[in-house]
């Protein structure tokens, strides 16, 4: 007679000082998981795909930084309840439950797992428990700053906006709605470090030290900032530099018809939303212009 292996089930939660509308967002984008689903500092998540419905479909690769090992964590929803729940089934079988609950502006995460057979149970709910920690620290990082959302259609295929938007010429001219001295040096390769910079009106260097977290080409750029140049002076800790923590800008790339949707997803701090508001469409009605030529 075959004995039936009883389920193991382990629970693993966080309390997060933000609200539950601004945790659902960083735990469900695409743009967000790749910043926070990894257990320690020496892996990382470099692809995040995610069709938050019923049956939709899910995946996150998970990686050493070393390139010595790496895995899909993936999936497919079984039930999806805005704020409140998330249940899925891995593509092992096993089934996850995840639920957010808000009080007092705060909000704990709490997922119920079913245990596999290949690690012990002590190790899997440390690995769990480590990225779910790792997500609460992202969260309570980013959650001073404001997410802006631009889009703009422009009349040309994706690989046309994606290459006017990065080659060093064409990113000149459609930055210098922010600054007519804007350049960029470094490289656009996924994992590269590239630097941000222009000079103001007294003739002072100034920009930022950033990394490319993705880049999908004619699809996705997505870039995290990481530093602030002043004069000859590459800043990667200090106040200054604590006000951009956690900053990320987020390019899409959709083609309809013909024609590109350009979405612009911009992290951003009090200080300059104001700024970027009025800016941002300027930049990207000049971009629309270099392309349309």
């Amino acid at each position: 007679m075959e004995t039936k292996v009883k389920t193991i089930v382990i629970t693993v939660q966080a309390l997060i000082q933000a609200p539950v509308n601004k945790v659902w967002k960083l735990w469900t984008d695409p743009n967000h998981i790749v910043n926070w689903c990894f257990a320690s500092d020496d892996w990382h998540a470099p692809i995040a795909e995610n069709d938050l419905k019923v049956d939709g479909k899910f995946l996150t690769r998970m990686e050493a930084k070393d390139g010595s090992s790496g895995f899909d964590f993936a999936g497919k929803y079984t039930q999806v309840e805005l704020y409140k729940q998330i249940a899925y089934i891995l593509d092992d079988g096993r089934k996850v439950q995840i639920t957010f609950t808000e009080k007092n502006n705060e909000t704990t995460v709490q997922e119920t797992f079913e245990a596999e057979n290949l690690n012990s149970i002590e190790l899997q709910e440390t690995g769990w428990q480590a990225i779910l920690d790792t997500f609460k620290k992202y969260v309570e990082t980013t959650i001073s700053k404001e997410e802006l959302h631009f889009e703009i259609i422009i009349n040309a295929s994706p690989e046309k906006v994606y290459k006017t938007m990065l080659d060093k010429e064409g990113y000149s001219e459609w930055t210098a709605a922010f600054t007519p001295t804007s350049y960029f040096m470094g490289s656009w390769e996924k994992g590269s470090k590239i630097l941000f910079i222009g000079t103001d009106e007294d003739g002072k260097v100034g920009g930022m030290v950033s990394k490319i977290r993705e880049n999908i080409p004619n699809k996705y750029v997505g870039i995290d900032h990481v530093g602030v140049i002043q004069g000859d002076q590459e800043l990667t800790s200090g106040p200054e530099v604590e006000k951009w923590a956690g900053i990320s800008e987020n390019y899409t790339f959709t083609e309809n018809n013909g024609t590109t949707l350009l979405s612009v997803d911009l992290g951003i701090n009090d200080e300059f939303e104001a700024y970027m508001l009025e800016t941002y469409p300027k930049a990207l009605k000049l971009l629309k212009a270099i392309c349309e030529k």
